[in-house]
């Protein structure tokens, strides 16, 4: 039978060679590259029932067991993710922390040594007021996530939340607010936390300036760390594809070389709280 796994140990065993530490995602709560709607094409259900139903979590912590086993000895582990973006619209919080809890226990019984990340977007329950210039999406608990909650989770080693506020029709500004209401509940649990993902459209002339407004509050604040959206190299016979991809480059005063090259030095300088 044809699996991925071998692309995967390639990619640990070259990150192991180059000294890079990875986040592993053992599963995507988005369909573009399999995930929970692979579970329900095989095991029925739905994408909120995913979490509680007996066959589909049968699946997933032998999937899971299987990946962590391989991989536990590997130094090239930074921590093992749940699950990319899990939602759970229109459900009580309480499925996603007890799922959480759970998986999070088991995997921490086969690798205690590594740790464990819940994958969410950082969403606030119960629905709270939004505050100047965000929409009330991330604020609504409409997704079934519980930051604060999941974060509380005694086997979730560090937070994570993610940021895309021409998304979700909020202003730009916001996002630092965003930041520092996440870097507050982290101080609040005594864990890191890290903003995983965020990004501004290429299309966007200020850009660069907008993610510098962003780091420049990350760097200030306690948060462990950030993650851009995403990476991009134009490799021969091909063009770039994503509209938040920052293109890499040696050329000082490019988008990379400032957002990533300077900051990247910003952040290597300062000194993290948490646990």
């Amino acid at each position: 039978m044809r699996t991925g796994i071998p692309k995967l140990d390639y990619v640990v065993s070259k990150a192991e060679e180059l000294g890079i530490k990875l986040i592993v995602p053992l599963l995507n709560g988005n369909d573009d590259l399999g995930g929970i709607d692979t579970y329900v094409t095989n095991y029925g259900g739905t994408k909120t029932s995913f979490y509680t139903d007996a066959k589909s979590q049968k699946a997933y912590l032998a999937y899971v067991e299987f990946i962590v086993n391989r991989y536990k000895a590997s130094p090239a582990i930074f921590s093992w993710e749940l699950c990319n973006e899990p939602r759970c619209e229109g459900c009580d919080t309480s499925i996603i922390t007890t799922w959480a809890t759970k998986v999070s226990s088991a995997i921490k019984k086969i690798d205690s040594r590594h740790l464990v990340s819940l994958g969410d977007e950082g969403w606030f329950a119960p629905p709270q007021k939004a505050p100047a210039g965000a929409n009330t999406y991330p604020y609504s608990g409409a997704e079934g996530i519980d930051f604060a909650a999941n974060l509380a989770i005694p086997d979730i080693d560090f937070g994570t939340f993610h940021m895309y506020p021409d998304q979700w029709e909020a202003t730009d500004e916001w996002g630092n607010t965003f930041i520092k209401e996440h870097d507050a509940i982290g101080k609040k649990f005594g864990k890191p936390v890290i903003l995983e993902e965020y990004g501004v459209k290429k299309a966007k002339s200020d850009r660069v300036k907008i993610m510098q407004s962003w780091q420049d509050t990350i760097v200030k604040g306690t948060l462990a760390g950030d993650l851009f959206w995403q990476l991009e190299e134009t490799l021969k016979g091909t063009k770039p594809g994503d509209e938040y991809g920052v293109q890499y480059s040696k050329q000082a005063g490019s988008a990379y070389d400032e957002v990533v090259t300077k900051h990247a030095r910003e952040m290597k300088e300062k000194a993290v709280g948490g646990a």
